[in-house]
């Protein structure tokens, strides 16, 4: 039995072969329904578009890269399978790229892939600026919260929950808090922690900022030395993964968490699964790497496509693991004693 044809696809959806080819390559010239019906009897009839042909008659391999710097992490978990998902939707396979936190990895990531894609998505990139543009001069470029004009960008933008997050502590009682940040090439750490340093400002919070390194589970338990000497009763963690290692360091020493320490993440993926649950930031990783694709394959659709800059507004999502700040005075572990009044001898009691 042959292999279904294009021609085939065309007659049983009711179309033009034209439309079939543009419903995998430029979807975003159809109607959603068109697009929806040419997909769908393509799958029945088990036809797969022919890429090679389709790379020489139109000059693009349908696919496109997606480039991460720790594809381990959760929050780039989230935003690939955001990615991929609308990808798929508009007709393109996606490769993945794991530059490990190194910007001549990455570097060399989009210099090997260029050849077999018609752009890239990069996410939150650590090459410098001058790298960044040198690569977009060659193949469209889109990145995930990194500021630069001139290149589609998708920004994350999260300091008004994290202002909202030192408001909240600072109405628990907590007089020192600390910001948990991730390396200086993180444009997004950066932006958290110049809200927290303002919002604590505004509030007369004295605001400590620690670097973790490479943001990991265990780069979070190993800066809890560096919070309980510096006196904070709160830390903000640049994400939900370093947050877990602290409130993880902290529960090693015998302290409590919301009782004598506060936490709060960022990005709300594993928030929900700690204990206690993690007070964090919703940074919508998903709809970023849908937003990055949908911003890349318009501009590969558009020969002069205007540079468009997309915002995600962030939101404080409260949960167990902030509360009031221990008592002054009061030793980490040790709760204030409460009084219980003496049982009168000659009363009885019955169970």
């Amino acid at each position: 039995m042959s292999a279904p044809t294009i021609r085939l696809v065309a007659r049983e959806a009711g179309v033009s072969q034209a439309t079939v080819s543009r419903a995998f390559s430029q979807p975003e010239l159809l109607t959603p329904a068109t697009v929806e019906k040419v997909l769908g009897t393509a799958q029945r009839l088990g036809y797969v578009p022919n890429q090679v042909a389709r790379a020489l008659s139109t000059g693009r391999a349908g696919n496109i890269a997606l480039i991460l710097p720790d594809v381990a992490n959760p929050f780039f978990s989230a935003l690939m399978r955001g990615a991929q998902a609308q990808a798929y939707k508009r007709g393109y396979a996606t490769f993945l790229g794991d530059s490990d936190e190194t910007a001549h990895l990455e570097d060399m990531l989009l210099g090997k892939l260029s050849a077999q894609v018609d752009g890239f998505v990069l996410a939150s990139p650590r090459m410098d600026e001058a790298a960044i543009r040198r690569h977009a001069a060659r193949k469209p470029v889109v990145v995930i919260n990194r500021d630069l004009d001139g290149i589609g960008r998708v920004l994350i933008d999260t300091a008004a929950g994290f202002a909202t997050a030192v408001e909240l502590l600072g109405g628990h009682g907590h007089r020192t808090i600390a910001y948990v940040g991730a390396p200086a090439s993180s444009w997004s750490s950066q932006q958290r922690a110049r809200a927290v340093a303002r919002a604590g400002a505004t509030c007369g919070l004295k605001v400590v900022e620690i670097a973790a390194g490479r943001p990991s589970h265990e780069a979070g338990q190993s800066c809890v030395p560096a919070l309980l000497e510096c006196g904070a009763t709160a830390a903000l963690a640049v994400d939900d993964v370093v947050a877990q290692g602290i409130m993880a360091g902290l529960a090693a020493r015998g302290l409590s968490i919301p009782g004598d320490f506060s936490v709060v993440g960022c990005d709300d993926i594993i928030a929900s699964t700690t204990y206690p649950p993690l007070t964090s930031v919703n940074a919508r990783c998903a709809l970023a790497g849908a937003n990055a694709v949908d911003l890349l394959l318009n501009s590969l659709a558009n020969p002069t496509p205007p540079i468009e800059s997309h915002v995600i507004i962030g939101e404080l999502i409260v949960r167990g693991s902030t509360g009031p700040a221990p008592a002054p005075g009061t030793p980490p572990g040790i709760k204030p004693s409460r009084k219980v009044p003496a049982a009168d001898p000659n009363s009885s009691s019955r169970k």
